[in-house]
């Protein structure tokens, strides 16, 4: 947390909006949460008469279900009162003509939707089911001998300080053998964020740790320039709307080519996702696309890893 001066609070007030404040001259602290700030009445605004605050983030509060997990813990939902497993679909690179990565996908014990799964999750036992979705997709994933990438979806509202809430998924790295440079965290453009900045923290502190980052269901949202601008992922996933039937779509076509241009400009790698025909991919194909995920691949396979003998297209 950083010590601001009342002044500086003030401005940040004015100027920012949002904003939750603690008192340091009290020992437990007295917070003063401002949801809107009235920009009519600039005139009748006066901060308290204290000479210094703490500006804390929202996000900076722990999940209630915080604590300290081990792998053993979260392998057969322990932590959680309630188990599942994975799926995998994979990602494939048509340029090299092998898979690319594995996205791991929740999944019901006997392979049901993972609709089954997230009913049973809520604020009071996200963080441990965040935390039991990467445990559970590095382990199967180290069953299989590839070098693919392992793609995990994470929630920015389980994450409560980064490098406290990572220590979990590196000791599952270490003690599975999986080389953390394979791993892809995706953070979905739909996941409400009120915190930019403490997403960003975690995108930056991932990259750090030497895991890839990626945006996921690109374009599905109203943030999705505003996400790539700030965060610089390693990846983008267009979202399945933008790519569905683009060979007859001009407006479709012209938005792609965009976001394309604008990734390669950025040096960051773009993946088309939902691809379900041939017509599909070609376009894709045509549009420098070489990285695709869709049932015309691969449906997601339940607890092992589909491989390229088993993808039709590659050997078109």
């Amino acid at each position: 947390m950083i010590a601001y001066e009342r002044t500086d609070i003030r401005q940040k007030l004015l100027t920012g909006g949002n904003c939750r404040l603690a008192n340091v001259r009290s020992k437990f602290g007295i917070e003063l949460f401002i949801p809107k700030f009235n920009y009519d009445n600039l005139e009748k605004f006066e901060l308290i008469g204290l000479t210094k605050w703490l500006l804390i983030q929202r996000n900076e509060r722990k999940p209630e279900d915080f604590r300290e997990l081990g792998c053993a813990q979260c392998i057969h939902g322990e932590s959680l009162g309630f188990d599942f497993s994975m799926a995998f679909q994979p990602i494939v690179d048509l340029r090299k003509g092998q898979i690319f990565a594995q996205e791991a996908l929740a999944r019901g014990l006997s392979g049901e939707s993972a609709g089954t799964v997230f009913e049973q999750v809520d604020e009071h036992n996200l963080y441990r089911f965040d935390q039991t979705c990467r445990v559970k997709a590095i382990e199967l994933a180290s069953r299989f001998p590839s070098t693919s990438l392992i793609s995990i979806n994470f929630m920015p509202r389980a994450v409560y300080r980064p490098e406290l809430c990572i220590r979990t998924t590196l000791a599952a790295a270490k003690e599975y053998s999986v080389d953390v440079s394979r791993i892809m965290f995706e953070v979905t453009e739909g996941e409400k964020v009120d915190d930019s900045s403490h997403l960003q923290s975690i995108i930056n502190y991932y990259k750090s740790q030497g895991f890839k980052t990626a945006i996921d269901d690109f374009g599905a949202g109203f943030s999705g320039l505003n996400m790539l601008a700030e965060f610089l992922p390693d990846l983008v996933k267009l979202d399945m709307a933008l790519i569905r039937n683009i060979h007859s779509s001009r407006s479709r076509k012209a938005i792609v080519k965009g976001v394309a241009t604008m990734c390669h400009e950025l040096d960051i790698g773009l993946i088309a996702e939902g691809i379900e025909t041939v017509e599909e991919k070609e376009t894709l194909l045509e549009l420098g696309i070489y990285l695709q995920q869709g049932y015309l691949y691969s449906k997601p396979v339940f607890e092992r890893f589909a491989n390229e003998a088993e993808i039709s297209e590659f050997k078109k």
